[in-house]
């Protein structure tokens, strides 16, 4: 029984339903006041407080999504649980995205539900009505420099999901900073003071994976000679980074959901049913939509992960943030190594931004890591890079050239991004960061219609 008398206030049109949670949710020691649709809940909003909304999905007169929206506008920081049925369960993580605190699929586990209620009571409580959420520094790392639209928006989402309780999963190629993302989100969440660990699902073996999330008792299996404390443990009241998380087994994704829905496992070997709070971060290269269809990815994990998804683009797919990541990592290894080197010629840049960098951030930084171990001057050239560089032809694109004019470096930009594109302007205006329209407009202005052809 709690001690203090929380508000909830119980939005379902279905009067079983509701009677049954009521006496549940009165039992654990919570004040219930019932609604049996979203009008009926927003007019009871306005009369007296409540400390959390429990919502149904569907209703007849003002559904969970409308209701949602204009509790989000009028009580921002009142927290809301969804309840769904399973089918609509991508509409319950789409009504997360629009702020919800989580969802539960009906019928609903009463156990899951009295938990869920805890963390969002508890997270109000963290967040009070004074706290402004963390406020982030510019950061100067590889995997948030670039000036593209892409960049812009990722950075735009990072600042609206970093402070909140939510999951998030974040996908792109092996090399494209998916770790950095992960560190940002913690380091800007409410739960920076805790810890941030991490694993990589694709470096261990199943058994070695799950002793290691869950922990063991001592004897639990070979070689287990004391008792061991898991990821999860180690994690509570802070985050966990589950990098490469499409290589789990069945198995063990069936664990991490029950971790993610209840908060609670237990160690391998163990008998003793422990409980953790702790957010989630997911990263993997591969698509786990189509592992979905496949059957080797659980759709229900699926779905608490990618409350948030953040997709990273490729290096190739971003080149205007080329050259700004050359003259970053110069500028570091330069300092790091102590030489005296000020930046890249444009013929080296020329030469950076022509390549397709399979590799992606982490090959560059790599790739000028060497350069600046090898120039001997004070400034990078072609013969500084590595030879597969050297030898393809580089096309003449926008740098910072001297005598260059602003908007022949934004023609000659455009000119580039359309060809790698394929001529295809939706996509290049998405990589520039500006509306079709816009686009469409500069093509006719520098007259490029002859040249895309």
């Amino acid at each position: 029984m709690n001690l203090n008398t929380e508000k909830i206030l119980l939005v379902d049109d279905d009067a079983a339903h509701r009677t049954m949670l009521r006496l549940h949710l009165a039992e654990a020691g919570y004040s219930i006041s019932e609604a049996e649709d979203g009008d009926i809940a927003l007019a009871l909003l306005k009369r007296q407080s409540f400390d959390l909304v429990l919502l149904d999905m569907r209703m007849q007169r003002l559904n969970g999504l409308e209701a949602l929206a204009a509790i989000g506008e009028e009580y921002p920081r009142l927290p809301v649980i969804m309840l769904t049925a399973f089918s609509s369960v991508e509409t319950a993580v789409e009504a997360m995205r629009q702020g919800a605190f989580d969802y539960l699929t009906k019928p609903v586990d009463i156990e899951q539900l009295l938990l869920v209620v805890e963390r969002a009571l508890r997270n109000r409580q963290l967040v009070s009505p004074s706290a402004e959420p963390p406020v982030a520094e510019p950061i100067a790392i590889a995997g948030f420099v670039g000036t593209g639209g892409r960049m812009r928006e990722l950075m735009r989402t990072l600042g609206l999901v970093a402070p909140t309780e939510a999951t998030v999963l974040i996908q792109g190629e092996s090399g494209t900073g998916k770790e950095l993302i992960a560190d940002a989100v913690h380091r800007n969440s409410f739960r920076r003071n805790a810890a941030l660990i991490k694993l990589n699902c694709a470096a261990l073996h199943e058994n070695l994976l799950e002793s290691e999330l869950f922990g063991h008792e001592k004897g639990a299996f070979t070689g287990a000679a004391t008792e061991r404390r898991g990821r999860f443990e180690l994690a509570d009241k802070g985050t966990l980074f589950l990098d490469e998380i499409g290589d789990m087994s069945l198995t063990t994704q069936a664990k991490v959901l029950r971790v993610i829905q209840q908060g609670e496992f237990e160690r391998l070997g163990g008998t003793t049913t422990l409980r953790v709070d702790v957010r989630i971060i997911a990263a993997t290269h591969r698509d786990l939509r189509r592992m979905v269809d496949e059957g080797s990815f659980r759709q229900d994990l699926y779905f608490r992960l990618a409350v948030v998804p953040l997709d990273l683009p490729a290096l190739r797919e971003r080149p205007e943030d080329i050259p700004v990541l050359a003259e970053f990592f110069v500028k570091r290894y330069a300092e790091r190594n102590r030489k005296q080197i000020n930046n890249l010629n444009p013929d080296a840049l020329n030469q950076l931004v022509a390549w397709h960098w399979p590799g992606n951030i982490r090959e560059l930084e790599n790739c000028i890591e060497r350069a600046v171990i090898l120039c001997p001057g004070e400034q990078i050239g072609p013969q500084d890079l590595p030879a597969a560089l050297r030898e393809i032809e580089a096309e003449s694109i926008v740098v910072p050239l001297t005598g260059t004019s602003l908007k022949e470096m934004e023609r000659q930009l455009i000119l580039k991004t359309l060809g790698q594109t394929g001529g295809n302007r939706t996509k290049a205006a998405e990589l520039l960061g500006v509306t079709r329209q816009t686009l469409q407009n500069k093509v006719r202005e520098y007259g490029l219609l002859r040249s895309e052809g």
